[in-house]
C-alpha cells in the first residue's frame, strides 16, 4: 500500500488541504460577513465627528417617538403577519397530513410557488386589485360598494399572512407524520374530543416545528422592505426608516440607519432566544412507531377541509396570478386600458434590458460560488468535527438572523473606503448575494453528505489518491444532488433579493427586483408586471428542477 504523504509544516503547523481550505473559509466568512457586521455595530456607538464612544444614537431609537412608532408598527405587524401565517399554516398542515385530502401534491407545489416568489411582488398586486384604481375596487365601486384600503397595517399583515404561512405549512406537515399515535388514542379514551386532543396533545408535540415555522416568519417580517414601503404610505417600519435615514445620511456615515439595522438585529436574535429557551424547558420528543392514520371525511366536513385547503393556496397564488395577467395588458400611463398585447414586454426590452442581464449575471455568478464554498464547508462540518468546524456550522445561521438592510449597510461602510473602494461596482452586488444565501446551498450538502459513508473517501486516499482528488473524484459526484438543489435555492432566492440590493445598485447595476420596485413608485405598472413575469416564471423553472432532481420535494425548501 502507497503510504501517505505528510503534510507540510510551516513555522511548527503541519498544513494539508483541509488545513488550508478552513484557513480560507475563515478568511472568507471573516471578510465578507463579520467585518461588515462588526462595522455597522462600531458606527453606532461611535461619534463621527470625534470618534467619542456614545450611546446618543440609540437614545434617539428608544426616546425620539419617530423611531418608537417605528417599532411599535414593526413589532405589531412581525407578530400579527407571524399569528396569521400561523393560523393558516398549522390547519392546512394538520388537514393535509391527517385526512385523505385530493391534490395535496398541488397543494403543497403551490405552497412552494407561494413560498419563493418574492414579497413585494404580492404587495403591488394587492394594489392592481385593491389600489385605489385596482380591478376588485372599481368593480364594487361601479355598483356602489366601498372596498376597505389596502394601505398600511392591514395590507401589511394580509401580504406576510399569505407569503409566511408555507414555512410554518411544510414544517407542521413533515413533524405531524411522526407523532406516535398513542397519545392521541390515549387522549381519546380519556374522553378528549378532535378538538381537545389537539390542542392538548398533537399541538405541544408538533410545537417545535410550529415556533420554528413562526420564527422564521417573524425574522422575515421584521426584516421585509419591500412591502411596507409599497403598501405602507406613511405607515413606517424599522426596516424603511432605516433605509430613508440611509437615503438622508448618503455620503457622510449613516450612524442612524446602521442603529436602526443594529435594533432590527437585535429583535431577530432575541426572538431566536426566547423560542430556544421555551423549547429547552419541555421534552417534545416521541418514538416514530405507530404513526397516524390517514382518515378519510364525509359530508360537509370533507366539503370545508377542501374548501380550506385549496382556498388558502389558491388566495395565496392570486397575486401571482394577477401580476402576470395584467403583465399582458395594455396601459396608458399608470391605467390598464383593458386591451390585450405585448407592450409592455417591448417597454421592458427596451428600456430595463439591463435589469435582466444584471440580475442573472450577478445571482449566476454567486451561485458559483455558493456551489464551491458549499461542498468545502459542508466537508468541514461533517467530516471535520472540532472546535473551528462548529464555530463555522454556527456562523452558517447568521445570515439568517441579518436583515438584508443591515447587511447592505455594512457592505458600505466596509467596502467603500481606502483601496477596498468596491461602492457602484458589481462586485459588491455579487459578494453580498454569496454571503446572503450561502446558508441554503451549506444547509443541503451538509444533509447529503451525512448519508455517504467516510469509508468510501478513506479507500480512495489508501489507494493513493491526495485529500484533493478524493474529494473532487469520490464525495463530489455523491453530493451532486444536494449541491444542485442548494445552488437552484441560492438562485431563486438571490434574483429575488431586494433589500441590499436597493441599497447597494447604482444606475449600471439595477436589478429586476430594484427595477420592479422603482416601476412601482413611477406608476409604469405594466413594467413592473412584466417584470415581475419574468422573475415569476424564472423562479417557477427552478422549483420544478427543485422538484425533479430531490428526493424529498418538501425537505428541499426547510
Amino acid at each position: 500500500m502507497r503510504a501517505l504523504a505528510k503534510p507540510r509544516s510551516f513555522f511548527g503547523f503541519s498544513l494539508d488541504f483541509w488545513s488550508v481550505t478552513t484557513l480560507v473559509v475563515i478568511a472568507v466568512l471573516a471578510i465578507l460577513l463579520i467585518l461588515p457586521i462588526a462595522s455597522v455595530f462600531l458606527v453606532s456607538f461611535f461619534d463621527p465627528e470625534t470618534g467619542r464612544f456614545t450611546l446618543e444614537n440609540y437614545v434617539q431609537v428608544f426616546t425620539r417617538n419617530y423611531y418608537i412608532k417605528g417599532l411599535y408598527n414593526s413589532l405589531f405587524v412581525g407578530f400579527a403577519g407571524t399569528l396569521g401565517a400561523c393560523l393558516l399554516g398549522v390547519p392546512l398542515a394538520y388537514f393535509t397530513a391527517r385526512f385523505e385530502i385530493r391534490g395535496k401534491t398541488f397543494i403543497s407545489t403551490l405552497a412552494i410557488l407561494v413560498l419563493v416568489s418574492p414579497p413585494f411582488i404580492g404587495a403591488y398586486a394587492w394594489i392592481m386589485m385593491f389600489g385605489a384604481n385596482g380591478m376588485i375596487t372599481n368593480f364594487f365601486k361601479a355598483i356602489g360598494i366601498a372596498t376597505p384600503t389596502i394601505y398600511g397595517a392591514k395590507g401589511i399583515i394580509l401580504v406576510y399572512s399569505l407569503k409566511f404561512f408555507p414555512f410554518v405549512f411544510l414544517m407542521t406537515k413533515t413533524a405531524l407524520a411522526s407523532v406516535n399515535k398513542s397519545f392521541e388514542d390515549a387522549a381519546e379514551n380519556l374522553g378528549c374530543n378532535a378538538v381537545e386532543r389537539f390542542f392538548k396533545v398533537t399541538l405541544p408535540l408538533v410545537f417545535p416545528a410550529v415556533s420554528t415555522g413562526a420564527i422564521i416568519c417573524f425574522v422575515l417580517s421584521i426584516a421585509e422592505f419591500g412591502t411596507p414601503a409599497i403598501l405602507g404610505r406613511g405607515f413606517r417600519t424599522l426596516s424603511t426608516i432605516a433605509y430613508s435615514a440611509y437615503t438622508s445620511e448618503l455620503g457622510g456615515t449613516p450612524k442612524m440607519a446602521v442603529t436602526v439595522s443594529l435594533v432590527m438585529m437585535a429583535i431577530s436574535i432575541f426572538a431566536l432566544i426566547i423560542q430556544r429557551h421555551i423549547l429547552s424547558k419541555r421534552r417534545y420528543a416521541s418514538s416514530l412507531t405507530n404513526r397516524p392514520v390517514i382518515f378519510k371525511l364525509t359530508g360537509w366536513k370533507n366539503i370545508a377541509a377542501h374548501a380550506f385547503c385549496l382556498g388558502v393556496v389558491i388566495i395565496a397564488m392570486l397575486p401571482t396570478l394577477v401580476v402576470m395577467y395584467t403583465s399582458f395588458l395594455e396601459t396608458k400611463g399608470p391605467v390598464f386600458t383593458g386591451a390585450f398585447g405585448l407592450s409592455s414586454y417591448v417597454r421592458v426590452l427596451w428600456y430595463a434590458p439591463e435589469a435582466i442581464f444584471n440580475s442573472f449575471r450577478f445571482a449566476l455568478a454567486a451561485v458559483v460560488m455558493i456551489a464551491i464554498f458549499s461542498g468545502l464547508i459542508s466537508y468541514l462540518i461533517v467530516r471535520r468535527e472540532n472546535a473551528v468546524s462548529g464555530v463555522i456550522d454556527v456562523l452558517m445561521m447568521v445570515p439568517y438572523l441579518v436583515p438584508g438592510v443591515v447587511m447592505a449597510i455594512g457592505y458600505v461602510t466596509t467596502f467603500r473606503t481606502g483601496w477596498f473602494d468596491l461602492s457602484g461596482t458589481g462586485l459588491i452586488i455579487i459578494m453580498i448575494l454569496f454571503i446572503r444565501r450561502l446558508p441554503y446551498g451549506v444547509r443541503s450538502t451538509t444533509t447529503n453528505l451525512r448519508q455517504v459513508k467516510p469509508s468510501l473517501e478513506e479507500a480512495a486516499i489508501n489507494l493513493g489518491c491526495s485529500p484533493l482528488k478524493a474529494f473532487v473524484t469520490v464525495t463530489v459526484p455523491l453530493i451532486m444532488p444536494g449541491l444542485i438543489v442548494g445552488s437552484l435555492m441560492s438562485f431563486i432566492t438571490a434574483i429575488n433579493e431586494l433589500s441590499s440590493t436597493l441599497i447597494l445598485y447604482v444606475s449600471g447595476t439595477v436589478t429586476m427586483p430594484v427595477q420592479i420596485y422603482v416601476s412601482v413608485l413611477d406608476g409604469e405598472f405594466g413594467v413592473a408586471a412584466a417584470l415581475s413575469t419574468i422573475l415569476l416564471v424564472c423562479s417557477g423553472i427552478c422549483v420544478y428542477a427543485v422538484f425533479k432532481l430531490a428526493d424529498d420535494k418538501e425537505s428541499s425548501f426547510l
